[in-house]
């Protein structure tokens, strides 16, 4: 999921997201900011989180920094939309903080001795939040749904293998497979389960176009009330079908400046955020009724440097303006940029130490999946200016920025990320004065990142954006984004094209042998790396914050951080 980006992991993220926070530098409070936050906070609930009588409800309060992009599952990018999704709808798997699944909707599995068939046994009672009974034809129609929607941007690679999606008389769910696959259950988890008596009677564009602000699901949370890039509110559903929620209601509540954030759990306006600047973890620490929690995310995340290398042949016909620089179509250029990149300076500066520089697409957390041979590309500008020498890009007229060969085009990179990160406006600045060493100059923009999506893909109108993804728990779907039918999807960030990458990644998603499928995931891995598809700068730790003094029950010590998860919000009760 993009974070995002979140984009998904989706995602999850992810994303994405997947996806999936600011600008600030300094924990100071803004007054501004402050203010708008306060507003929102009073439109979406006044009373305080512990309830003074056995009256009012129970409110959990969640800060943080970006907002669902849309409701529509369909159509979401950003990792703030998927978190939603999470409680809001049900899926066939439930991701575990260790990394494992558990079956959610259905009681059973069978599974075919060729592996090819798989018919879950959908729990009897089932009922969506308007009181309709979800059963085996929601679920088929549902992965159908997304099958069929070319519209939809990441959900419909998880039924790349699906021959047949159908429902029988005793509530079973029968998947076809066109082939055996080794990850049914990491392909179904984010495929959330759409009521067919809302959703059957869209047609063609309005499927994609949908709204979805109702947002009847079966989740522990239902919709209540949602203003975009001010707060979504979600009441607990006491009596779900597997656990409701001790408190009543959640409200997730957005704010614009980081700063705000922090200050907002300071003084009690927020009972939890989800991120923050890494320059409050200090202060935080020692901040009173204030625990601090920091480790790996529930869904592994990296950020990138993403490099727009689309070749003119692979520009999409419909969609695409393909205006970015050629310099980067050349690995030279990008192999110069990569060795102009300090990476471990960025990590002391922008996350203060929180993190471990990247490789790869696929993240370390991913385990055995991650390519640890690899040997990154060292910091060395005297190297990186030797390259763009002896390639021709020179700076012919001595103003300090370097021309194309044919002397035409000076090497100004357009830089954007997403106007919510909070890594990322640092990061840009560093970059711009490494880069700016080897005669590359850049020009820094920050946009929202619904902007900055349609700025993305598939229309590829950016030079280099900074932006990142939450992993799903296997590599499939991150292999994905790197393949040449993603460009014209919208999958694809990068408009990378290799032949050889392509057919690994269909050999790799159809091999049950689980090393041979490893061994396969390393050469490709290998091969994007030699490539310099993008520049990975960082793994970065989940770092959150709870008050303790408001709520007791957060999951701390379960191998992941991720508050915002289920496995929080389910068991999360008030101090008394």
């Amino acid at each position: 999921m993009k974070k995002i980006v979140l984009k998904l992991w989706l995602f999850l993220w992810i994303a994405g997201l997947l996806v999936a926070c600011g600008g600030g530098e300094t924990d100071s409070a803004d007054t501004d900011s402050s203010e708008s936050a306060d507003t929102s906070s009073e439109t979406a609930d006044s009373s305080d989180a512990e309830a003074s009588s056995s009256d009012e409800p129970v409110v959990l309060r969640v800060g943080w920094a970006g907002s669902p992009d849309t409701l529509n599952p369909g159509t979401a990018v950003l990792t703030e939309a998927y978190t939603i999704f999470e409680v809001v709808y049900d899926s066939m798997y439930q991701l575990e903080l260790d990394g494992t699944y558990s079956l959610e909707l259905a009681d059973s599995l069978d599974v075919s001795e060729d592996g090819l068939v798989y018919t879950y046994h959908i729990r009897d009672g089932i009922t969506f939040h308007d009181g309709e009974p979800l059963t085996a034809e929601d679920v088929a129609f549902s992965y159908n749904l997304y099958a069929s929607q070319e519209d939809f941007p990441f959900l419909p690679v998880y039924t790349e293998f699906f021959d047949t999606v159908e429902a029988d008389d005793g509530n079973n769910l029968i998947i076809t497979l066109t082939d055996a696959i080794p990850n049914i259950q990491s392909q179904l988890i984010y495929l959330y389960v759409l009521p067919e008596h809302i959703w059957g009677g869209l047609e063609g564009a309005a499927v994609a176009e949908f709204e979805n602000e109702a947002m009847i699901g079966s989740g522990p949370f239902k919709m209540v009330e949602y203003a975009q890039n001010e707060f979504v509110r979600l009441e607990g559903v006491k009596d779900h079908y597997l656990q409701g929620p001790t408190i009543d209601e959640v409200v997730f509540q957005t704010f614009e400046n980081q700063d705000a954030l922090v200050q907002a759990l300071r003084t009690g306006q927020v009972d939890m955020i989800t991120e923050m600047p890494n320059t409050a973890v200090v202060s935080l620490r020692n901040e009173e009724n204030i625990e601090l929690v920091s480790g790996p995310p529930l869904a592994p995340s990296v950020t990138d440097i993403i490099f727009n290398q689309t070749a003119p042949e692979n520009c999409p016909p419909d969609d695409g303006l393909c205006t970015g620089h050629p310099a980067l179509q050349d690995r030279n250029v990008r192999l110069a940029l990569a060795h102009a990149t300090d990476k471990q300076q960025i990590i002391d500066v922008v996350l203060l130490g929180l993190g471990a520089p990247g490789l790869t697409l696929i993240p370390d957390s991913l385990g055995v999946f991650y390519n640890d041979s690899l040997e990154d590309y060292a910091y060395d500008s005297t190297l990186a200016n030797q390259i763009l020498d002896d390639a021709g890009y020179l700076d012919s007229d001595g103003d300090g920025i370097r021309e194309m060969p044919d002397g035409s085009n000076p090497l100004n990179l357009r830089m954007n990320w997403p106007s919510d990160s909070t890594n990322a406006p640092r990061m840009a600045e560093l970059l711009a004065g490494m880069w700016g060493e080897i005669g590359v100059g850049t020009q820094l923009q920050a946009l929202d990142p619904d902007a900055l999506t349609a700025t993305c893909c598939p229309t590829f109108d950016f030079d280099v954006i900074l932006w990142g993804w939450g992993s799903d728990p296997d590599p499939n779907f991150l292999l994905s984004v790197m393949l040449t039918d993603e460009i014209p999807t919208g999958n694809s960030e990068t408009g990378y094209s290799n032949p050889t990458y392509d057919a690994l990644y269909l050999q790799q998603a159809v091999e049950l042998d689980q090393q041979a499928r490893i061994d396969t995931i390393w050469e490709m891995q290998r091969i994007v790396h030699e490539d310099v598809v993008y520049i990975i700068p960082f793994y970065e730790q989940s770092v959150q914050a709870f008050r303790t003094d408001r709520f007791t029950g957060w999951q701390t010590d379960a191998g992941k951080i991720a508050l915002e998860d289920p496995s929080s919000l389910l068991v999360v009760e008030p101090v008394r």
